[in-house]
């Protein structure tokens, strides 16, 4: 990911701002920033979910099972290439 052009404060408050505005659409607040209202949206999601009990436990745990899976698959396709070599090998010989 890349650098964003807006601080951490700037985000912050302007997931307060939409917060406080009753009835406020994404749309609204962000026009009145001057931001897309989909990087609002995505703004206040991340900060609803961080503040979710237990979500740093969860999300370090996806992180985890996702690294996990993926070297379960490489471990299977390096598996499979000795298997093949191991065949290649077997039949080529002859006793």
């Amino acid at each position: 990911m890349g650098t964003s052009k807006y601080s951490p404060e700037f985000r912050a408050d302007a997931v307060a701002l939409h917060h406080a505005s009753p009835g406020g659409t994404y749309a609204s607040v962000a026009k009145g920033l001057d931001i897309n209202h989909e990087t609002l949206r995505t703004w206040v999601r991340d900060t609803e979910q961080a503040a979710r009990p237990g979500a740093g436990e969860a999300t370090a745990m996806e992180k985890e099972n996702r690294q996990l899976r993926a070297r379960v698959k490489e471990l299977e396709f390096e598996r499979e290439i000795l298997q093949r070599t191991a065949k290649y090998f077997a039949g080529e010989t002859s006793w």
